[in-house]
């Protein structure tokens, strides 16, 4: 938290880790693994408390006897502080203004105000705030935490690399892992379906839900992100992401084009909700799949972590793997009624 009042030019933030033009930049941190949804929560509310704070004293502010120039771009602050483009240009306007000779007014009530503004000028633009993690924190290990978030309502953003497996900890099997793929603790194939975190987060109604695959639609990948930001409330994007453990054959060179595979042949499936389609009498969730096009089988059998099912259990391979095409073919039949909706 930063204090009440500093002296004007006195103030020291932490640094972004690379910046544009303008000097601006994202900050990085990371948390355990168990805790990265309440972490990142705990970022968010920390900002969240001072950008209040700060909005207290533009009110204040608009009390004293200051230049209308000012005063105006406060108003404009406040009527636009949560919306980024908005917030960016009234704190241009703001900072602009306090460099006036108005914050070097001393020990005035008005120049104390002041300088208690300039001290927290770095708040003025939203922030936008992620959380980033894989499958093994989101659907399994840290669920509780990301269910939380989620739940809360606030206007944060969650981001999984959905890599259906453990990878960071040694490729174990997890929520996230399609039957048949064969991980630690399932040797033999898992022999359970993977859970549709997507549709447990848009029963809520009010959380923004996309899944993204970038190397077979990118232009729906950029929406979805641009459309998760700017939605005023918890947003989810769970994002394809093949990963060494899969044991690509055409190797991980080749994975832009297996997240393309795994589109054509009905592996993984895209699409956004975005709840604010309801309030213009829009069905909310849109499907932007087509119907599969490539060999459900020959994609699986590209991958060392299916086709080794056949090598090591000729015996229960052929079953397995029926029931993991089956599987993903109700998941798109579900997303496709939902999509039908009116």
């Amino acid at each position: 938290m930063l204090p009440a009042a500093l002296p004007y030019g006195e103030q020291v933030l932490p640094q972004a880790y690379t910046v544009n033009a303008e000097g601006k930049g994202p900050a990085w941190a990371n948390s355990l693994f168990e805790d990265n949804a309440e972490f990142g929560y705990g970022m968010y509310l920390g900002v969240k408390q001072i950008r209040e704070k700060l909005a207290d004293l533009m009110k204040a502010a608009s009390a004293f006897p200051i230049k209308e120039e000012l005063k105006g771009a406060i108003q404009e602050w406040l009527v636009g502080m949560y919306d980024g483009k908005t917030s960016k240009e009234a704190a241009n306007k703001i900072v602009a203004a306090l460099r006036d000779e108005e914050l070097k007014g001393g020990d005035s009530p008005t120049g104390k105000l002041l300088q208690e503004i300039w001290a927290r000028k770095d708040f003025l633009i939203k922030r936008s705030q992620w959380i980033i993690g894989g499958d093994g924190w989101a659907y399994d290990i840290g669920y509780g935490g990301l269910d939380h978030v989620l739940a809360s309502g606030d206007d944060i953003n969650v981001f999984v690399m959905d890599t259906e497996i453990y990878s960071n900890t040694g490729g174990q099997s997890s929520k996230s892992t399609p039957t048949a793929a064969i991980a630690k603790f399932a040797a033999a194939g898992k022999k359970t379906r993977k859970k549709d975190l997507g549709m447990m987060a848009m029963s809520y109604g009010y959380v923004y839900v996309a899944q993204i695959a970038m190397g077979a639609n990118m232009n729906q990948t950029i929406k979805a992100i641009v459309e998760a930001e700017n939605y005023p409330g918890p947003s989810l994007i769970i994002a394809y992401s093949p990963c060494i453990s899969h044991g690509i054959k055409s190797g991980m060179g080749t994975s832009i084009m297996e997240e393309k595979k795994a589109v054509e042949a009905g592996y993984w499936h895209l699409y956004r909700y975005n709840p604010l389609l309801k309030e213009e009498g829009k069905n909310p969730f849109i499907l932007e799949s087509k119907e599969p096009i490539g060999s459900f089988q020959e994609f699986l059998s590209g991958e060392v972590r299916y086709s080794s099912l056949m090598n090591g259990f000729p015996e229960i391979a052929p079953e397995m793997l029926t029931t993991a095409e089956k599987n993903a073919k109700e998941r798109y039949e579900t997303y496709k009624r939902l999509a039908e909706q009116h």
